[in-house]
């Protein structure tokens, strides 16, 4: 019995370890004091991207991959808007600043800048 609950232990601690990540890196351990969430859509709604930039590097001239919310498995998180998005990282001690939005052709974007909470 005491095997089979330090394999679970260790199973959670792993999970947990190396869940949501933006480039490879645990949301968790991006440790800065401000980064922008940023939110496109087409107008009727129905597809939202959002990608966080933290200021990281990006690997290709050109792409913002490495700007994707992934989950455990290593697979784009789905997040329903931008106010699931701020939600989201809230839970990592980081609050609203301000909001922007842009038209262009038939994509809105959105930009939310957060401040980490310190102490």
């Amino acid at each position: 019995m005491k095997k089979l609950l330090l394999i679970a232990v260790i199973l959670v601690a792993s999970i947990s370890a190396h869940a949501q990540t933006v480039n490879d890196i645990p949301v968790k351990d991006i440790d800065v004091d401000y980064f922008m969430i940023i939110g496109s859509s087409n107008f009727s709604g129905t597809k939202m991207k959002v990608q966080f930039d933290f200021g990281q590097s990006h690997k290709f001239l050109g792409t913002s991959k490495n700007m994707v919310l992934k989950d455990e498995n290593g697979k784009p998180m789905l997040l329903n808007s931008m106010v699931d998005a701020l939600n989201f990282v809230s839970e990592f001690g980081y609050k609203f600043q301000t909001w922007e939005t842009e038209r262009s052709g038939d994509k809105m974007y959105y930009g939310i800048l957060v401040k980490k909470k310190r102490n």
